[in-house]
């Protein structure tokens, strides 16, 4: 039997078995003590056992697990106001993860049109590069061949333009056109990192075309920008946006948000989820929330981010031969490799740095939130041995 025994063989595990985790950092069972700049992919926004965080869950735990949508839950309407107070939106619909709030987002962007008496109106605008989720709406949505074969047919509505390509995206929408749905910082597809500019331009083309704007801030939100959301920086709020990640801090949480005129015809019936909203999600949610809302949280972070980038353009200015250039914002950066992203990775993760590969041949470096200068400045070292011991570029 193959290594991972009976489970799908849809990941390439290293043999690490990781066991515990304390902030920044996780332990593997023989006791190697790994600096976490991964974050789970972006999920763990408070790091590892924040006690907050396992303060909240556990007395959630000892009063109630589940109950059903059909019922009130208190969590979901006080996690929910604080949401909309801090943003944009005016209406939540909870969610178990990413992909699920993408789903709803597009549900209510068609439903939008329906219900205003425009059902043709049913076509998402998406972007090369893009990655929305694993479900097969999400996989036609993001476009990318590598998810999508073997799985066809691919699920009609969807049209692709080239990344911030703004000519393009005016030539593709129409009268079908229901929706923009964008990344203001693309995650998996290599750290690529939309101009404030162009996507105040989006919102401005939505607003004269009748097009509603969705965000994907599913990786980039939550703080991770120093902001609590992304398209906070250029002032450029769309009408939905699709959550999930950070605002659960390692427990499974997404959120579809919107305003409330984009979310009218999402009535009674329309959508619906079992688990999504759970007292459990929401008891985390409302804690993470706590943190990163708490004054003076989001100022930390945007430090964080300012030294994180000097320490990697340090590196990159000492292995030429490696690294092209630096890209991204806040605690959300990418290293874009001349060498192989994915020996990179496994070089840090030798020096006991965990890190994750993406598209465009890109290391990914998104650390905890809560990361402090002395972190920042072990997580140099170790990258600097790292790439000190990588082959050089003329031997690929």
């Amino acid at each position: 039997m193959a290594a991972n025994g009976h489970i799908y063989e849809t990941y390439a595990r290293p043999e690490i078995r990781l066991v515990r985790g304390e902030g920044v950092r996780v332990f593997a069972e023989d006791g190697a003590e790994y600096l976490d700049c991964m974050s789970g992919v972006a999920v763990n926004s408070l790091g590892h056992a924040h006690p907050h965080l396992v303060a909240a869950l556990t007395e959630q735990a000892g009063r109630l697990w589940h109950l059903s949508n059909v019922f009130v839950i208190p969590g979901q309407e006080q996690l929910a106001k604080r949401l909309c107070d801090a943003s944009f939106a005016d209406r939540v619909f909870f969610t178990n993860s990413g992909t699920e709030a993408i789903e709803c987002a597009i549900k209510t962007a068609r439903r939008y049109h329906y219900a205003a008496g425009a059902p043709q109106r049913n076509e998402i605008i998406t972007f090369e590069g893009a990655f929305h989720g694993r479900t097969l709406a999400a996989i036609s949505a993001g476009g990318q061949e590598k998810y999508l074969e073997g799985f066809a047919p691919r699920m009609p509505g969807f049209r692709q333009v080239p990344f911030a390509d703004h000519e393009a995206l005016l030539n593709a929408v129409n009268d079908t056109t229901a929706a923009i749905l964008v990344e203001p910082i693309q995650g998996e597809g290599g750290i690529r990192v939309a101009s404030p500019h162009w996507l105040r331009q989006l919102r401005q083309l939505c607003t004269e075309r009748g097009v509603l704007l969705i965000y994907d801030e599913i990786q980039c939100g939550i703080g991770r920008t120093g902001k609590l959301f992304a398209y906070e920086w250029p002032d450029a709020p769309p009408d939905i946006m699709a959550i999930a990640k950070g605002i659960g801090g390692g427990f499974p949480l997404g959120a579809c948000l919107a305003t409330e005129e984009a979310a009218a015809g999402m009535t009674v019936g329309t959508h619906g989820t079992t688990f999504g909203g759970n007292p459990l999600a929401m008891a985390v949610g409302n804690a993470v929330l706590d943190i990163v809302l708490a004054d003076g949280f989001l100022d930390h972070v945007r430090q964080m981010g300012k030294l994180l980038r000097q320490q990697l353009a340090e590196i990159a200015d000492a292995f030429p031969g490696h690294i092209e250039t630096i890209r991204g914002d806040g605690l959300m950066q990418g290293i874009k490799m001349k060498t192989p992203n994915s020996e990179a990775v496994a070089a840090m993760r030798q020096e006991r740095l965990l890190t994750v590969a993406a598209g465009d041949n890109v290391v990914r470096v998104m650390p905890p939130l809560i990361i402090g200068v002395e972190d920042l400045r072990d997580m140099r070292d170790r990258m600097h041995r790292a790439f000190a011991g990588l082959r050089s570029p003329a031997s690929h």
